[in-house]
């Protein structure tokens, strides 16, 4: 057999070819790099150079300028802001610590600082800058090895040092605690930002640093602002609030904050109007280029905020919060209102739903405090004021016919006690008479009918949840129950019963089963007066835009009407119940007459409801009361105002005499007739 022989390898032609592989694979590289330099600096030079600006150009805010005024519908201011002397610092390039100390103990005889809220952290951070070396002792040479070693960083080495700070040398006198303070204060935040040592300073205290202000290198005066009140504490609570300079941004809502822009110590709004126009009153801040890590230089000059004017009236407002305090004073010198302790009012254009007035006010140990808030939050038995939406389920389902008539008489169905109207036994009467007289009998019989029954006395009323959806979609699509979408962040929705008793479907269509806010029942009348237009009752009439000068600048926003849904009936039978609400106030037995003045011609509806009050602070209701409300408008053929009144609680049957008050009587013919006299009715 013929061995096979090897071949031999050329290693150096093997090497010779990888060699000129790699030599190709390189030049193919220099090529593609240099075309890649060619097209950064001459195909997308300028795409680079914004890149690169963007990488290496860095800005910041400065302090919250001026938030924007707030006006009236008739152009009054009724919040501003007021200039405030401030103090503050900002460090300069390459100043120590203890050349910072050495400023605030020369600062400190000279300003008044409440330094009680200066911790102990405070004192150990001050205490480790003015001693570092003595500090250093408080650490071993072995912990200070792990440092060299990276086995220990500066920030835990620091932290052992200020920890091991004998407590006794932190014994500070009142001086010493005063300089520590305005040294925390000093570097609180940012390097680069400049910090408020003292807000509000006084005269003295700004001449000083003013006139010293080479000597107090990196102190300075700076105008400042806090909001005032011309009107003083009228709508005060409505018109919300604003965090100070050293709150900042609630906790709370800190990442919605951070997410738009803001810094974490930006003055905001807290609540209402405030809080709710944030985005048109907030001013717009300096904004500085950082230079270097110690200094900055303004880009941009910062201004005060947007304008805006709000559908309030200031006259009517005050007229109105002047009646509500006298007429309660008045009720709870009257039998049986020892548990009456607060009413509300809210005045609309039924047209826009403009708010022209609302007040809220309350009794708390004798005095009479606003409660504007409650009209948004606490809801009330409403009784007969339901009854024309209420009457619509009768028309719309068939039940009741336009004209019908029917027996006033105190119904009796199976296991219900007997119901009747207020004045028992009215006769036989029709829809605008039931409507006029309050007669719950006729919405008995309705609403009985609406449930697939026909009225006999004693009869089993049967249980339909169909027709609680009924009446209660009804209802809610007049804004009773659901949001009325008022231009406020804090809104109820009143409360909702889920008892399935079918005797309450009786009490449902008097207005004894579920309960609603002023607000809704404002805009539940509104919405009669218009003719079935639903609108979202608003504060804000127009935005305008920032201006330097004092008067107002430019409109930016004029606020347009916003229907939130028609009603769903006839035409002819929101016309028969806007008539059956002209007789209540204008026909004879009427039982709204004189709550307006018929020359206003007004329509409405009264309301006289059974409610409960916690009167032993145990959480529960004991004691039964009477719940008075009007809803109404005016003038019934073109209106242009709305109004309800509600008195929870102003009366109670469990007395020994029958007197009920007429607190909410007394007040809305009052404030009608002082509407009549701001505006006239034509």
């Amino acid at each position: 057999m013929r061995k096979k022989t090897k071949k031999k390898i050329n290693f150096d032609r093997i090497t010779e070819k990888r060699f000129i592989v790699f030599l190709i694979v390189i030049f193919i590289l220099f090529i593609i790099i240099g075309y890649k330099m060619v097209e950064v600096m001459y195909f997308h030079k300028e795409v680079y150079v914004e890149s690169l600006k963007k990488l290496t150009y860095a800005t910041v805010s400065g302090s919250s300028s001026p938030r924007g005024r707030i006006y009236d519908r008739n152009y009054n201011i009724i919040v501003d802001n007021k200039a405030l002397k401030n103090i503050t610092y900002q460090k300069k390039k390459g100043v120590t610590a203890i050349e910072m100390i050495e400023l605030a103990e020369k600062i400190s005889p000279h300003l008044e600082i409440d330094y009680s809220k200066i911790s102990e952290r405070n004192k150990r951070e001050y205490y480790y800058d003015k001693n570092k070396e003595n500090c250093d002792e408080f650490v071993t040479e072995a912990e200070k090895e792990k440092v060299k070693q990276r086995k220990m960083t500066q920030t835990e080495l620091y932290e052992l040092k200020i920890s091991r700070i004998p407590d006794d040398e932190l014994n500070f006198s009142d001086v010493e605690n005063k300089i520590a303070y305005i040294y925390y204060l000093m570097n609180r935040g940012y390097t680069y930002e400049e910090k408020i040592i003292k807000s509000n300073a006084t005269e003295k205290e700004f001449a000083y640093v003013s006139e010293n202000n080479e000597e107090l290198d990196g102190f300075h005066t700076k105008l400042d602002w806090e909001r005032i009140y011309p009107y003083e504490n009228t709508l005060k609570s409505i018109l919300g609030t604003v965090s100070t300079s050293t709150q900042g941004i609630p906790a709370e809502s800190k990442d919605y904050y951070l997410e738009k822009g803001y810094s974490l110590n930006d003055r905001v709004g807290l609540s209402y109007i405030e809080k709710q126009y944030e985005e048109y009153l907030k001013g717009e801040k300096d904004v500085y280029e950082v230079v270097s890590s110690h200094e900055t230089k303004l880009i941009k000059e910062g201004s005060r905020g947007k304008d805006i004017v709000l559908t309030i009236d200031m006259n009517l407002q005050k007229e109105v919060e002047k009646i509500v305090e006298e007429e309660m004073r008045k009720a709870k010198n009257e039998p049986n209102t020892e548990y009456y302790d607060h009413s509300s009012v809210v005045i609309q254009d039924p047209r826009t739903g403009e708010i022209l007035a609302m007040v809220g006010k309350k009794i708390v140990n004798d005095e009479i405090v606003d409660n504007t808030v409650s009209i948004l939050t606490s809801p009330v038995t409403p009784g007969s004021v339901v009854k024309g939406a209420s009457m619509l389920v009768g028309y719309n389902t068939g039940s009741v016919k336009i004209g019908e008539k029917m027996k006033d008489e105190c119904v009796k169905v199976a296991g219900v006690a007997e119901k009747c109207s207020s004045v028992n036994n009215l006769g036989v009467i029709d829809d605008i008479t039931a409507l006029a007289k309050s007669s719950n009998v006729y919405q008995f019989k309705i609403a009985i009918r609406v449930n697939g029954q026909e009225y006999r006395r004693g009869m089993k009323l049967n249980f339909n949840q169909k027709s609680f959806d009924i009446y209660r979609n009804m209802y809610h699509s007049f804004g009773l129950g659901v949001k009325t979408e008022i231009d406020l962040p804090v809104e109820s929705l009143g409360y909702r019963s889920t008892d399935k008793a079918a005797g309450n479907l009786l009490d449902f269509v008097m207005g004894q089963y579920e309960s609603y806010t002023p607000i809704q029942l404002s805009q539940y009348i509104s919405t009669i007066a218009n003719g079935g237009s639903r609108i979202a009752p608003h504060l804000l009439k127009e935005v305008h835009k920032e201006t330097s000068e004092e008067g107002l600048g430019p409109i930016e926003i004029n606020v347009e009407p916003k229907i939130l849904n028609k009603i769903d009936t006839k035409e002819e039978y929101m016309n028969r119940v806007k008539e059956g609400f002209k007789a209540v106030l204008n026909s004879s037995g009427g039982y709204g007459v004189g709550y307006m003045n018929t020359s206003m011609r007004p329509a409405g509806k009264t309301g006289t409801s059974q409610s409960m009050k916690d009167t032993n602070n145990d959480g529960k209701n004991d004691t039964d009361t009477i719940t008075s409300s009007f809803i109404g408008y005016a003038p019934y053929d073109n209106p242009k105002m709305s109004i309800i009144v509600t008195s929870p609680d102003s009366s109670h049957p469990n007395s020994k005499s029958n007197f009920a008050s007429l607190v909410t009587y007394h007040m809305t013919q009052r404030i009608t007739e002082k509407y009549q006299e701001l505006y006239g009715i034509d």
